[in-house]
């Protein structure tokens, strides 16, 4: 083999062995980013099964914002009304100007309980 094809082949080589190692750190990055979006995507998810949970009791159809922030710790409270949204929870503000939060498919029995008691109860289709 003359000078020249040892030259081409040592330079094939070392593009080969540059593109395994470039594969590897790239694969390797990739599954790291993919864990690190896995865990917000479940961070999320479960402060909205938790959200669910509060809203979901059977003695209380309602719960304060700020019982649900105590609750649900280290969200910033925007952050945390979005959670309670894609929840499928619907706010009110009661006449003491106390912010509250139900799930929507709960309203009805809200409703019911409220007239039991002979109280007004705010509602979806409520106007303020």
């Amino acid at each position: 083999m003359n000078s020249e094809m040892i030259a081409g082949l040592f330079g094939l080589l070392g593009v080969f062995v540059g593109g395994l190692i470039s594969w590897w750190l790239q694969k390797d990055r990739a599954s790291t980013d993919l864990e690190i979006a896995l865990e917000a995507v479940k961070t999320e998810h479960m402060a909205e099964k938790t959200a669910q949970h509060f809203l979901s009791h059977k003695g209380y159809t309602d719960r304060s914002f700020d019982l649900l922030r105590e609750r649900l710790g280290g969200f910033e409270d925007d952050e945390l009304r979005r959670i309670l949204v894609r929840a499928g929870a619907i706010r009110y503000t009661r006449s003491n100007g106390d912010e509250y939060w139900r799930l929507l498919s709960r309203e009805a029995e809200a409703i019911a309980h409220a007239k039991e008691k002979g109280e007004r109860t705010e509602s979806a289709g409520d106007d303020h």
